[in-house]
Parts: structure tokens; C-alpha cells; sequence
């Protein structure tokens, strides 16, 4: 199935700069939660990312207060409990496919986050 088809509910989560750069935090989107991620790099605007927020590695609810940094040309998070670094593009887990998680599409408008679920 297509995902890019499927009718898209986007959901407000807060104003950006309540997202301290370079950290995350979780979200409850349709009650789901969600780990929403501010990123600023030094030489690029900011990005937000969004994926779940249960680490199936540990079975905890921990992903948005991993560690962010990136692996090559992936920006990703690591778990803070095994430390598995999942990429926040796609949900990858780098170090176990299988325990890969589910990646949201993101938004900033006026100066707010969005994410569809």
C-alpha cells in the first residue's frame, strides 16, 4: 500500500522553540505516542523528525529522550538503554532491522510542529 495516498491527519504538537534544540520529546498523537525531534545543525536550518517512541529493544517507551547525533549521512537517535540508534528519517534501527519503529511525515508552520499520523 501507498502511503503517500492515504488522507493525512496532521496534529498540532507545540511551538518549536518549546523543543530545546538537538533534544526530543514525546507527544500522545491519537493515542500513540510519539517521539518528536528538533534539530539544528550548524550549517542547515532547523528539522523536526517524528517516529514512535516505544523501543522495541528494551519493550520501554524511551525514544525521545535518547541521544541524537548521526552515523555517516544519517541523523539518528540512540535508545537510552541499549543504545540502538534508529534513524529519524525512517525509523531504521541501524543495529537490528527488525527492530525497526515507524517514522511520521513533519511540519513547522508559524512557528509550530505538526506531525501526521
Amino acid at each position: 500500500m501507498n502511503n503517500d495516498r492515504l488522507p493525512r491527519s496532521w496534529t498540532a504538537i507545540c511551538p518549536l522553540n518549546d523543543i530545546v534544540p538537538n533534544t526530543g520529546v514525546c507527544a500522545l498523537v491519537n493515542g500513540e505516542q510519539v517521539a518528536v525531534f528538533h534539530v539544528n545543525s550548524h550549517d542547515a536550518d532547523p528539522a523536526v523528525y517524528a517516529i514512535e517512541n516505544f523501543d522495541p529493544g528494551s519493550q520501554a517507551a524511551v525514544l525521545s529522550r535518547g541521544l541524537i547525533g548521526s552515523l555517516g549521512e544519517r541523523i539518528v537517535v540512540a535508545s537510552p538503554i541499549y543504545k540502538h540508534h534508529f534513524d529519524l528519517r525512517t525509523g531504521e534501527c541501524l543495529e537490528s532491522p527488525s527492530y525497526s519503529v515507524g517514522s511520521f511525515a513533519t511540519r513547522v508552520e508559524n512557528g509550530h510542529v505538526w506531525v501526521a499520523v
